[in-house]
């Protein structure tokens, strides 16, 4: 069996990004533990109080990190027992060094009831994920896989799942993510200080002038590039054919459910379509439009006119004006939500068109003669 990128993998790196994240969160104040040796550091403690969530959070949250780095060997053709049997040690070991760290954390406590259960999980996970692949349950896939997108497409696929999750990221225009740029700025300016390239003061007013109202012509042209971007990068990695029509209307819908879903979780019930302006639909409509345009060009093309399309969303929200009531929204984000994910949503609306435009980097400089020839038998 060929060796094949497999999105699993990409997906599993994401995760385990996650669950480190989740594990060091907040990541301050670093303090070595008083009277603490080397040689206690790897002690983890027996906890006093068992509760419900943290056995189940614990048991749960390595569940899927296992599932997908078994479903990524098995999708890479590593049919070794020894493969698996090293991962699921990694895993453990991963966690052991999440617990070990939280030592020097005071805000979290390390616990070897939280490791075994750590590891529990992510041995369950490694299980059925073998198993799903022993049983060719994953067949379906890898030949809807086949039909559909070109052998090169794994990281594109893992872009594309991880978009509506970066949509829950409350934004000052609908689909408008990528507002990253601004969030650096002070950064930038305390970097620089004292410096000869320090900004002037002047600069600095001017970087940090945003306007209250924004044109209606460039909030739908910007909820058009955000509908527009993903299109394209799913189109790059598509194969030709009505197929490629069926997807754009398959992201638009995950488009709409991604806003619907960050309005319910952070408006509540009442505003879940607080986010609907005038300039949304027509928005919409002019971005499925290009993209169904796009769906008739080729590969290298869709991820070429991807990168301007990316580019141009960037530009576009970094200058988005931001009312009160979504800075008072981001502040709770940023706070700690449980559907923040302790402020990785925020991350991860923040960085994904950059993610995205690197792998259009590597895309586009891609021959579509080595993905037609890949997938000859």
């Amino acid at each position: 069996m060929t060796r094949r990128r497999s999105s699993a993998t990409w997906l599993a790196a994401a995760y385990a990004a996650l669950v480190v994240y989740a594990s060091l969160y907040p990541f301050v104040p670093w303090n070595w533990p008083p009277g603490l040796g080397w040689p206690n550091l790897i002690y983890l403690p027996w906890p006093r109080y068992w509760g419900r969530f943290d056995v189940w959070a614990n048991a749960v949250g390595y569940f899927p990190l296992g599932l997908l780095l078994a479903v990524a060997l098995a999708r890479s053709a590593v049919r070794h027992w020894a493969a698996y049997v090293l991962a699921a040690l990694g895993l453990c070991l991963l966690s052991l060094s999440m617990e070990v760290l939280q030592h020097a954390l005071p805000r979290r406590v390390p616990s070897s009831a939280d490791w075994v259960l750590n590891c529990t999980g992510a041995a369950l996970g490694m299980v059925v994920g073998c198993s799903v692949a022993r049983l060719g349950w994953l067949a379906p896939w890898e030949g809807w896989r086949e039909r559909w997108f070109v052998p090169d497409s794994a990281g594109a696929l893992a872009l594309v799942a991880l978009w509506p999750l970066a949509l829950l990221f409350p934004t000052a225009v609908p689909l408008g993510v990528g507002y990253l740029l601004p969030r650096l700025q002070p950064l930038v300016v305390l970097a620089l200080q004292d410096t000869p390239w320090a900004l002037a003061s002047a600069g600095e007013a001017a970087l940090e002038a945003v306007p209250l109202a924004w044109p209606p012509e460039l909030e739908l042209l910007t909820t058009a590039l955000g509908l527009l971007s993903p299109c394209l990068l799913v189109l790059s990695v598509a194969r030709r054919g009505w197929r490629r029509g069926l997807l754009v209307a398959v992201l638009m819908g995950l488009g709409l459910g991604g806003l619907l879903a960050a309005a319910l979780f952070n408006f509540g019930p009442e505003h879940a379509w607080a986010w609907v302006t005038p300039t949304v639909w027509p928005g919409f409509a002019l971005g499925g439009a290009l993209a169904l345009v796009a769906a008739c060009l080729s590969r290298r093309a869709c991820a070429a006119w991807g990168l301007v399309s990316l580019s141009a969303l960037i530009a576009l929200v970094s200058q988005a004006p931001a009312d009160p009531f979504l800075r008072q929204t981001m502040q709770a984000w940023e706070q700690g939500r449980f559907v923040n994910m302790y402020g990785l949503a925020q991350w991860l609306g923040l960085c994904w068109p950059f993610a995205a435009l690197t792998w259009l980097m590597w895309g586009v400089t891609q021959a579509e003669s080595r993905a037609q020839t890949a997938s000859r038998p």
